[in-house]
């Protein structure tokens, strides 16, 4: 780092907080901020004796936070957008008395640190009328090695699931040390030991969620999900609705 690196500051997506504390453990300090860009763009950020790992931190000087009912994370302040480019109808459903609808679901710690736990579009119910965010279960699920990427699915369904796209490299290795042959990423994603082995891992973070948010089923996929192939926006978020398009029939196998 060249030694002379005071801080660096991490935001767009969430960072693992294993991570953060391995960081700043060596002496490297890492602080999560939050803000979209309609804000221009931060509400929130960690600080130097001002930090609580696992949030995105306290609001800055100059802006107001409000949470709505739902956990909305609403914002009022001189950088709110005046508005979207043409479209007055959007910016009547965004901007509100002067509040900055987000669309992102959070929660404060302590009173003072703001935690965002899911995207509002992206909670979804089911079938048992049970509310679940798919996030916080994909970004605590990713903390293992073997997992790349990750969908949780159960929207309208009796019970939740995943798509999992494995880490093939670490993969690999261990199909090495257990002496079972690779051949190609179609053949390991089926291959009995290799589901045994994501059951597991599965089981073993499920403990972290209540029993409505537990993974009970998963398909793993072959092909990583990049940009070019349409499942990721540029900003490498998950575009739901194209997986679930994409992946019908793997869903399909699930809850068959």
């Amino acid at each position: 780092m060249g030694g002379n690196i005071e801080l660096i500051i991490t935001g767009g997506a969430a960072c693992q907080v294993r991570l953060l504390r391995v960081f700043n453990a060596a002496k490297i300090p890492i602080y999560e901020g939050y803000g979209p860009t309609e804000n221009s763009p931060v509400i929130t950020v960690n600080q130097k004796n001002n930090i609580k790992i696992g949030t995105v931190g306290p609001c800055i000087e100059g802006q107001e936070i409000k949470l709505e009912a739902d956990g909305e994370i609403c914002v009022k302040g001189p950088s709110v957008m005046l508005g979207y480019y043409k479209r007055p109808d959007l910016t009547a459903e965004t901007i509100i008395d002067g509040w900055l609808h987000t669309g992102d679901i959070g929660v404060f710690e302590e009173d003072k640190y703001l935690k965002i736990t899911d995207r509002k579009k992206e909670l979804f119910k089911t079938s048992g009328g049970k509310y679940v965010a798919p996030s916080p279960i994909e970004n605590k699920m990713k903390e293992s090695p073997f997992v790349e990427q990750m969908m949780i699915i159960g929207a309208e369904q009796k019970f939740v699931a995943a798509l999992i796209v494995p880490s093939f490299p670490s993969l690999q290795e261990w199909m090495r040390h257990k002496d079972i042959p690779f051949t190609t990423n179609e053949d390991a994603v089926h291959n009995p030991k290799v589901l045994d082995l994501y059951r597991e891992l599965i089981d073993s973070f499920n403990k972290f969620f209540n029993h409505v948010e537990q993974v009970k089923k998963f398909e793993l996929l072959p092909n990583e999900w990049t940009v070019d192939t349409g499942e990721l926006t540029p900003t490498l978020k998950l575009k739901r609705k194209v997986i679930m398009e994409k992946y019908k029939s793997a869903i399909e196998r699930i809850y068959n």
